[in-house]
């Protein structure tokens, strides 16, 4: 179901703030410093985020046209992997998001996908809360939003903790997915699918191998 059109995400397409003017440097940052995000896929069923913004609790807005690859992770095979780790080095933003929209373009469907997603108030204190200790000593805490992209355009979000073991599954307030004519913010970005999986005959062989004997969407997502 689309997601009726908010505030906040106009504000993603105007750059516009919801209150006074601020620099992002004047709202300051995490006790960690920036929390990062990522994006990765099941073995063998790729995709490429093209454009990611969102508006965090302070108000500020994050554009990314540069992002850190989308990597497959090989141990996510028919169902999601709970250990994924993964650190952000482009994707990063100053304060826990409150709404956020990106551009994903799936290999394996041939097809861009829109996802918009209104978090919970309450992410702003898990965000703000140490998790205990790392294996250094260090405070710990969840400093890595984790978003696993599947074929029908399904999307799962974990945040990860810095101290390691299980990602913790986040549910978010309102989230979905649109693609074709219900496009929105992401009608206008460019599609990555041609120029960089332009194969002849459609996949590569490792997909090939992959889905062969397989029912799409090849796996519980």
């Amino acid at each position: 179901m689309r997601l009726k059109t908010t505030l906040a995400l106009v504000l993603l397409v105007s750059g516009c703030h919801a209150s006074e003017p601020q620099t992002p440097e004047e709202t300051g940052t995490m006790p960690y410093g920036k929390w990062g995000f990522a994006f990765f896929t099941p073995h063998a069923l790729p995709a490429v985020v093209t454009y990611a913004a969102l508006i965090d609790s302070s108000n500020v807005v994050s554009k990314f046209r540069m992002l850190d690859g989308t990597d497959g992770d090989p141990d996510t095979v028919l169902t999601w992997n709970s250990l994924v780790r993964i650190h952000a080095q482009l994707n990063e933003a100053r304060h826990p998001p409150v709404t956020m929209v990106f551009c994903w373009d799936s290999i394996i469907d041939k097809k861009t996908y829109e996802t918009q997603i209104v978090f919970k108030p309450s992410l702003r204190e898990t965000m703000l809360t140490p998790t205990g200790k790392d294996w250094r000593g260090d405070t710990a805490w969840y400093d890595t939003m984790l978003f696993g992209l599947a074929p029908e355009g399904k999307v799962k979000i974990w945040l990860q903790n810095s101290a390691g073991g299980e990602n913790i599954p986040l549910e978010p307030k309102r989230i979905g997915t649109l693609s074709g004519d219900k496009l929105d913010i992401c009608k206008n970005i460019s599609t990555r699918i041609d120029f960089n999986y332009s194969i002849p005959d459609g996949y590569d062989q490792y997909i090939k191998d992959f889905i062969k004997g397989k029912t799409y969407p090849y796996g519980s997502w």
